[in-house]
């Protein structure tokens, strides 16, 4: 069989295989990833609509000067002394805007006058409708496991997009073009193939950066420590630094927020206060959420820890966490929901929110008549079938019975490599494995790239693409590894056919191999990108 041949029938053969992947999935999770996509749009511009639907709360007089929230806190502490609060929030710069003030125990929530410290409002956090979408859109309103329904499902719309964007490539470059807009004169059938088509094409790169992010905001617990593993830390660093106490001692006094948030503009004197973490018992600390100019435009987040008796730094992310913690701190919720690049971004983030929608509608118009249609044709066939069984019938010779297909009259590429030796076997599928994941790399930072075009951030989405991509083929490899080795102990014994296995596993440490180089290069090198 000539070279070309085989190309030929292994792109096929990629087609059918990634087109059996994007409709099984579709089906599973299609509907999940479009409710959670919708409520995403919504969610992009949530402080402008929980501001439009309560502005009572939210806007006070402007008056001259503003008061610190380190000086607002005891303010409000006199003035209501049976006021707990447990946060503070001062991330609006505007004139008039509110602080915000939390109570975790009572999930209430308190808007401070930054001018007098007196109450301008308050209510109950979970009743408002901006955390009932997010509630939605992060557990669908399904305890403990929704949480990981939806990341699982945000996943499957990541490979959705990924074995879309497969099977929308043609087989002829002449086709480009008809496979890149939509035929109107055709009828209402193929228009809607063709945006389908369209749509999934002109949205991937921003659908995919949606649920990469996604799927890390959800398994935080999991990319956190691997973050600091790819980056040569041990992955219990980040327990220690997250888990550190405050050193109590009998007659020890906290110290005043003055004198804390004099020690975070010491560490960090271009920043300003964010947010400020109150201790709740004689062992916690106080957190201050910081934030600098610059990318991304919604600002770069940083945090310190500190000892609520010594003022001792606890925690610095700037020097405690690697590069790329830096970057999941300050770049992955400003990615997930546009706001990285200001309004550019949050537009193309709210448009590509609705597309699972768009898409799970598209793809059911395509595949509900094609599924009738087999259903159809697999009655009649059974029924033929047991026509010909009541009356003693046989299948003519050369005529393929109901039960079983015609046979396929060349070998298949996978047939082929059945045959070859097991080393040359897991060669030939760890160098294609290379391509594909050189390939993944290029195409990676290309679609973080798109997405951050329009408000001019090119380099830091793409590096984001291709560095917390290599979180996941990291997890990848090693459940691949952790497959070969039951294999090995537990169903080569009894001389199972392992070849699956090994072909899963030279895959995954081609596309761990190639991403680890990538994510050292960018990550490992000096390179302060985040």
């Amino acid at each position: 069989m000539t070279k070309k041949r085989k190309s030929l029938q292994w792109a096929r053969h990629q087609q059918r295989w990634f087109g059996k992947w994007h409709l099984y999935l579709g089906i599973i999770a299609g509907l999940i990833v479009a409710i959670v996509g919708v409520t995403g749009s919504i969610l992009v511009f949530q402080d402008e609509i929980d501001r439009a639907l309560n502005k009572e709360l939210f806007v006070v007089m402007e008056q001259q000067h503003k008061i610190p929230v380190e000086k607002i806190v005891p303010m409000v502490r006199q003035q209501y002394p049976h006021l707990q609060i447990d946060y503070i929030m001062a991330l609006d710069t505007n004139a008039n805007a509110a602080y915000q003030a939390f109570n975790f125990k009572t999930e209430e929530e308190f808007f401070i006058n930054p001018y007098t410290g007196a109450l301008s409002g308050k209510r109950i956090h979970e009743s408002s409708f901006v955390h009932i979408v997010t509630e939605i859109h992060r557990t669908l309103l399904i305890p403990a496991a929704g949480r990981y329904i939806v990341g699982i499902s945000t996943l499957i719309l990541l490979i959705l997009t990924i074995t879309g964007l497969r099977l929308w490539i043609p087989q002829k470059w002449k086709l480009l073009k008809s496979v890149l807009t939509v035929n109107f004169k055709t009828s209402f059938k193929r228009q809607n193939y063709d945006w389908h088509n369209v749509l999934g094409f002109y949205s991937a790169p921003v659908v995919a950066l949606l649920s990469l992010t996604g799927v890390c905001i959800t398994f935080s617990l999991l990319v956190v420590p691997l973050l600091f593993l790819l980056s040569g830390r041990s992955p219990q660093g980040v327990a220690q630094v997250l888990g550190a106490k405050s050193e109590y001692t009998p007659g020890a006094t906290p110290l005043s927020l003055d004198s804390v948030v004099a020690i975070g503009k010491r560490a960090m004197p271009e920043n300003r206060v964010g947010g400020l973490a109150l201790p709740t018992d004689s062992s916690s600390n106080y957190r201050l959420d910081l934030v600098s100019p610059g990318l991304p435009k919604s600002g770069k987040r940083e945090m310190l820890i500190i000892d609520q008796y010594t003022g001792k730094v606890l925690l610095n992310s700037r020097t405690d966490f690697p590069n790329v913690g830096n970057g999941y701190l300050s770049w992955v919720t400003p990615i997930h929901y546009g706001s990285f690049g200001g309004r550019p971004t949050q537009i193309v983030a709210l448009l590509a929110g609705l597309m699972p929608l768009v898409l799970f509608i598209t793809g059911f118009i395509i595949w509900w008549p094609r599924y009738k249609k087999q259903r159809k044709s697999d009655s009649k066939k059974a029924q033929r079938a047991a026509q010909q069984a009541a009356a003693g019938d046989q299948p003519m010779v050369g005529e393929p019975s109901a039960a079983a297909p015609a046979a396929v009259p060349n070998a298949t590429v996978g047939a082929m490599l059945q045959s070859i030796p097991v080393r040359q076997y897991f060669w030939i599928h760890l160098k294609k494995g290379v391509v594909y994941a050189s390939w993944f790399v290029l195409i990676g930072a290309v679609m973080g790239a798109l997405y951050g075009v329009f408000s001019g951030i090119v380099i830091e989405p793409a590096v984001f693409t291709v560095v917390f991509t290599a979180i996941f083929v990291t997890a990848n490899f090693v459940v691949a590894l952790i497959s070969l080795l039951f294999y090995t102990l537990f169903l080569l014994p009894f001389k199972r056919n392992g070849r699956p296995v090994l072909k899963y596993f030279a895959l995954s440490l081609s596309f761990f191999l190639v991403f680890l180089v990538a994510y050292s290069l960018l990550m490992n090198t000096g390179m302060k990108i985040f």
